[in-house]
């Protein structure tokens, strides 16, 4: 079984080759779900790939890129379970990881050089979940979306909690 998989549309599909080459590199176990061109794809298809087998459990960790990150991180993030964090710097990287535990990448092929885009998968791999007081925040977010899994507005009267 792969630990990541791997996705794009057609705009993040050059940066996808160059982040699977390095994973490889690194001895990363990846499955690429497509797109394996640059021909117009529509990015959810292969964000529900991913986010999908997250929120399943099947992958601990998933890498999505199209143009600029958002499309896929937007719908990524509506599977439970799933905390996709677009990421423009290492700085975010390891931030989201540390304190959001977050378990898929999202990065812009077209508005990421290829060299920051590198730092950003090496700091968001190799960054540890801190855990402690994050936990607080995790544990309201899975209350919030088992809330709104049925259908249930979820709200909170103490944001100190």
């Amino acid at each position: 079984m792969s630990d990541i998989w791997i996705g794009s549309d057609h705009g993040g599909y050059r940066l996808k080759s160059l982040l699977m080459a390095e994973l490889s590199e690194r001895g990363e176990s990846y499955l690429d779900v497509g797109s394996g061109s640059d021909e117009i794809v529509r990015y959810p298809f292969y964000a529900a790939r991913v986010a999908a087998a997250v929120s399943r459990g099947e992958i601990s960790r998933g890498i999505l890129i199209c143009s600029t990150g958002i499309g896929m991180s937007i719908i990524a993030n509506r599977y439970q379970g799933v905390r996709a964090s677009l990421c423009t710097s290492t700085y975010l990287a390891k931030m989201t990881r540390a304190h959001n535990d977050s378990n898929v990448l999202c990065l812009g092929g077209k508005t990421t050089g290829e060299a920051e885009a590198l730092d950003i998968l090496d700091t968001w791999l190799t960054t540890q979940y801190e855990g402690g007081r994050h936990d607080i925040s995790l544990g309201m977010i899975q209350d919030a979306e088992s809330a709104m899994c049925l259908g249930e507005p979820w709200e909170t009267d103490d944001p100190h909690v």
